[in-house]
């Protein structure tokens, strides 16, 4: 079931019915995470440390929400986001998921785009700013792609339009190509800006 199908008209009302999947670095942000949704009302919440231990739970428990962090020791967080998104038959293949990182240069937040992220969250995470973005993940109205080169939400709301080869891709489309991270870090405002600039606040 989709994030919205579980929260419904009023989402600030029922998330203590949503599944909640977190996996960070460290175990202070993880317990930190873990509190903040607590706080939401969330009962069920699943954390870990570990990509491999992450990729096992995916195939077994359905999940609405999925936080993970782009730098992970044991594992690339962005490819486990591909991963999830390329499982023909995955249980969470459709599941909305936050990208969280610590360093946000236009670069790596193009590449979590590109891995089927549904939206970047940087760091250091505030309840506003979480709660925010799970706010627009009910709200969003994106249609699901699935072709070679990708799979997740649709991109072509900033112009990005479909991967090259594709039908209805555009002269003006930026490229979906994304090389190492490079550059200053993105403010919350400016990632926002960058991958839904309609639904952007301050």
């Amino acid at each position: 079931m989709s994030l919205s199908g579980k929260l419904g008209a009023d989402p600030r009302l029922n998330l203590a019915k949503t599944v909640v999947l977190i996996v960070q670095n460290n175990q202070v942000e993880l317990d930190l995470l873990g509190q903040v949704f607590i706080g939401f009302g969330v009962k069920a919440i699943r954390k870990y440390m570990s990509i491999p231990e992450a990729d096992e739970v995916v195939k077994r428990v359905d999940f609405d929400l999925i936080v993970v962090d782009g730098d992970m020791p044991n594992g690339d967080g962005f490819e486990f986001v591909r991963r999830i998104r390329a499982e023909r038959e995955g249980r969470n293949r459709l599941a909305p998921i936050l990208l969280v990182a610590g360093h946000t240069p236009s670069s790596s937040v193009l590449r979590a785009r590109d891995c089927g992220a549904s939206f970047v969250v940087a760091k250091p995470i505030t309840p506003k700013v979480l709660f925010d973005r799970m706010l627009w993940l009910v709200q969003d109205e994106r249609e699901f792609v699935e072709c070679d080169t990708y799979v997740g939400p649709d991109r072509r709301h900033k112009h990005f339009g479909p991967p090259p080869g594709m039908k209805g891709r555009r002269q003006g489309d930026l490229s979906p190509e994304v090389g190492f991270p490079a550059g200053p870090d993105l403010a919350q405002s400016e990632i926002d800006a960058l991958l839904n600039p309609k639904k952007a606040v301050a």
